[in-house]
């Protein structure tokens, strides 16, 4: 099956400094790459590379006589993130995702989930993909399981569904359904910071646990506590659909 959103990603890929493309293709530091250019070691398309030059796609890169080329594969992974850990790229972090993650190809989240809650979290290096699921005005659906400290009642999925007061802002109507006595699902088309748990507090609640089983058309299913797994090209492609229609 072709994959639409990776054809796209390979034919936005831009042009990049040699010596960047040297170290992501796993040839050595940057600082030796540049090294090895200066030395006349490199070629691009048969001739001699230049330091500070770029390479575009399609572009042959010898070093000597050997090709090399670097990760040019899309990456987009359905994670289950464990509660603790913390949705940022801050290096000093411990607990970051991209350092729990340790992937082998730099992939950062595409909408975050706060330290203390869990489930799906989609992570790529396709940069596109994770701007146009921040749009608000896009509305995506994002699927929630939540588990509250007293009884959810008709009125308290009532106040939900219709839109708390929060932020300084009215949520936007969404759906919510009791699932357990003391448990809900609500289906969010925004991401306000916090905002089940906000909305939660508004009406008396405290949220005891938070699972995201639903990003659009990618679901958690039975992936594990800490476990990822590749989108399949039929959920990539779905996944693309959804991300070029229109709000409504």
């Amino acid at each position: 099956m072709s994959n639409r959103i990776k054809e796209e990603f390979i034919q936005k890929k831009e042009p990049v400094r040699l010596n960047k493309y040297l170290s992501e293709a796993g040839v050595c530091s940057r600082r030796e790459a540049d090294r090895l250019i200066e030395a006349g070691k490199v070629t691009v398309d048969g001739k001699t590379a230049q330091t500070g030059m770029r390479v575009a796609p399609g572009q042959t890169v010898k070093v000597g006589a050997k090709v090399v080329s670097r990760q040019e594969d899309m990456i987009v992974l359905a994670v289950n993130k464990p509660r603790g850990i913390v949705c940022t790229e801050e290096k000093r972090e411990r607990n970051s995702i991209v350092r729990f993650l340790d992937y082998p190809v730099r992939v950062t989240y595409a909408g975050r989930l706060d330290k203390d809650s869990r489930g799906l979290l989609l992570m790529t290096n396709n940069g596109d993909i994770i701007n146009r699921m921040m749009r608000a005005a896009n509305r995506h659906e994002k699927e929630y399981k939540v588990t509250v400290d007293r009884e959810v009642t008709e009125d308290f999925v009532r106040q939900m569904s219709e839109g708390v007061p929060i932020l300084d802002t009215v949520t936007r109507p969404c759906r919510v359904e009791k699932i357990g006595k003391y448990t809900f699902s609500i289906i969010l088309t925004q991401g306000l910071n916090r905002q089940i748990r906000r909305m939660c507090e508004a009406l008396g609640y405290e949220v005891r646990d938070l699972v995201r089983v639903r990003i659009m058309n990618i679901r958690l299913g039975s992936l594990r506590d800490g476990q990822y797994r590749k989108l399949t090209d039929a959920e990539l492609n779905e996944l693309y659909e959804g991300l070029n229609d229109p709000p409504s």
